[in-house]
C-alpha cells in the first residue's frame, strides 16, 4: 500500500476531505452547552435537506446505518400492524430480518436485483390485502446500485392511506428527496455516505405526529427513537454517550455540501464520476449489471470477466497496492464486484483508477471479451 491515504471507492465508509478530518481534532463535552448547540444545529440542518421541517423531526443515534434502520422499524411500526417489504437486494432482505427479530408481522414482494422495484406490483398488493398498514423500501439498493422509484411508490402508498418508511442510507445527501412531495413517515440515513461525513452516527427523519404515538413501542432500550426524541425535547441531550467528533465532522461536511451547491451540486458530481467510470470500464471490456436508466450514481456493479486468468482477490490486492479500494460483489446470482462513485472523489480520480485497472489486467494476462453493455 502506498504511503498516501487510499481512495475508498465504496458505498461507505468513503474518502473524506481534509476539512472533515480536521473537524475531529477537537474534544467536546457531551453535556456542555456548545455540544448541545451543535446537536440542535445538525438536527435542523438534516431535516432541512429533505425539506421536512414542517412535519418531521430528526433523531440522531450513535452506531451504524443499520442501527438507524432498526430504530426506525422498531419504533415506528405498530406491533399489531402488517408491513409490506419491497425487496430487490441484500438490504431489503436485511429489513425483513430486522422485522423478524422485532416480532413484527410482514410480507415480501421480491424482484430481480438488477431491476427497480415495481410500483404497480406494490399498489396491487396493497389493494389485495387491506391488513397492510405500512410499506418499507430501500431507495438506492447498493447490492447492485439500482435506484428504486421512491416517488412512484410513495404516491401509491399515500393514495391508499398507508404509511411509508424509507431506507435512504446511500441516497440521502446525494439524490434529492423532498418531503413536501414525497410522503414518508420515517426515513433512515447515515453520516458517512452521501453527506461525506465519517462513520459512527445514523439518524431518522420521523413524522412528528407518528413519533408522538410511539411511546414504549420499541423493542429496544437504546434504539427507542421516541425516548431519544423526548430527551432532545427536554434538555437537548443524548440519552447515551454520543459520537462527539462524528457530529463535528458532519457539521463541517454539511458546510462543504452547501458550498458545492447543495444536493443538486453533489448529485451532478457523482453523476460525472459514474459516467466516467462506466464509460471507461466498458471501453476496457467490462459489462455493467444494472441498466443505464435505473443506475444510481452511488455504486456500480460490474460482472466478473469470463477469462479464468481473472481472480478477484489478486485484482483487488493490485488495485489496493496502487491506492484504490473497491468492494466485492454482493449479488446472489452473478459473480461481480462493485466500485463506488461517492465521497470526496472526482472524475480525475476515476480516470486514474481506469488507468491502473488497464495496467493490472495486462499484468494478470486477462483477455477482456465483454460486450460493454
Amino acid at each position: 500500500m502506498p504511503d498516501k491515504e487510499p481512495l475508498l471507492l465504496t458505498p461507505g465508509p468513503l474518502t473524506t476531505s481534509r476539512e472533515t478530518k480536521q473537524a475531529m481534532l477537537r474534544d467536546w463535552g457531551s453535556r456542555d452547552g456548545a455540544f448541545i448547540e451543535l446537536t440542535a444545529r445538525l438536527r435542523q440542518r438534516l431535516t432541512a435537506l429533505a425539506r421536512a421541517e414542517a412535519d418531521h423531526v430528526c433523531v440522531p443515534l450513535p452506531g451504524s446505518g443499520t442501527s438507524a434502520v432498526e430504530a426506525m422499524l422498531g419504533t415506528l411500526l405498530p406491533r399489531d400492524g402488517r408491513t409490506l417489504v419491497l425487496v430487490n437486494g441484500a438490504y431489503g432482505r436485511r429489513i425483513a430480518d430486522i422485522l423478524k427479530l422485532c416480532g413484527r408481522t410482514f410480507e415480501i414482494i421480491e424482484g430481480a436485483e438488477n431491476l427497480p422495484l415495481d410500483a404497480e406490483a406494490a399498489a396491487a398488493r396493497l389493494d389485495a390485502d387491506s391488513r397492510i398498514s405500512d410499506v418499507v423500501l430501500v431507495h438506492c439498493e447498493t447490492t447492485s446500485g439500482v435506484l428504486n422509484p421512491l416517488d412512484a411508490i410513495a404516491e401509491a402508498v399515500a393514495r391508499r392511506g398507508k404509511r411509508l418508511l424509507v431506507d435512504a442510507m446511500s441516497s440521502f445527501g446525494a439524490i434529492p428527496i423532498d418531503a413536501r412531495q414525497t410522503a414518508f413517515d420515517g426515513l433512515a440515513a447515515s453520516a458517512n455516505k452521501g453527506l461525506e461525513g465519517v462513520p459512527g452516527m445514523g439518524f431518522v427523519l420521523a413524522r412528528r405526529s407518528r413519533l408522538e404515538a410511539c411511546a414504549e413501542n420499541c423493542h429496544s432500550l437504546s434504539l427507542d427513537l421516541h425516548a431519544q426524541w423526548q430527551g432532545f425535547e427536554k434538555n437537548g441531550q443524548w440519552r447515551f454517550t454520543p459520537p462527539t467528533q462524528v457530529l463535528a465532522a458532519l457539521d463541517s461536511a454539511l458546510d462543504q455540501l452547501a458550498a458545492e451547491g447543495g444536493i443538486g451540486g453533489r448529485f451532478a458530481r457523482y453523476w460525472e464520476n459514474c459516467h466516467t467510470l462506466v464509460t471507461g470500464m466498458r471501453a476496457l471490456g467490462f459489462d455493467t449489471y444494472v441498466p443505464d436508466e435505473t443506475q444510481a450514481p452511488i455504486i456500480v456493479t460490474f460482472r466478473m470477466p469470463s477469462d479464468p486468468a481473472f481472480e478477484f482477490n489478486a485484482f483487488y490486492d493490485a488495485l489496493a497496492h496502487h491506492g484504490y479500494l473497491i468492494y466485492p460483489g454482493k449479488l446472489t446470482s452473478d459473480p461481480s464486484f462493485r466500485i463506488g462513485c461517492i465521497g470526496a472523489v472526482r472524475a480525475a480520480d476515476m480516470n486514474g483508477l481506469l488507468g491502473v485497472i488497464e495496467t493490472v489486467l495486462k499484468d494478470m494476462g486477462v483477455s477482456m471479451t465483454g460486450g460493454g453493455e
